[in-house]
């Protein structure tokens, strides 16, 4: 059983070192482009294995 592996925004933005803000992840999830992600009831999180697919594109 494999055990996927979540971001929170911040973590993400963290990931990419400022080239992403917490600010264009939330205009990219409104606009329907950018990475892959779930929510939780108000959590939004991204998968670390969807994260790694979109930047391999």
């Amino acid at each position: 059983m494999t055990h996927s592996k979540f971001l929170t925004p911040d973590e993400v933005a963290e990931r990419y070192r400022g080239g992403l803000s917490v600010g264009t992840l939330g205009n990219w999830r409104a606009m329907r482009i950018g990475p892959s992600f779930v929510k939780v009831g108000k959590a939004v999180l991204y998968p670390v294995e969807e994260l790694d697919a979109w930047d391999e594109k």
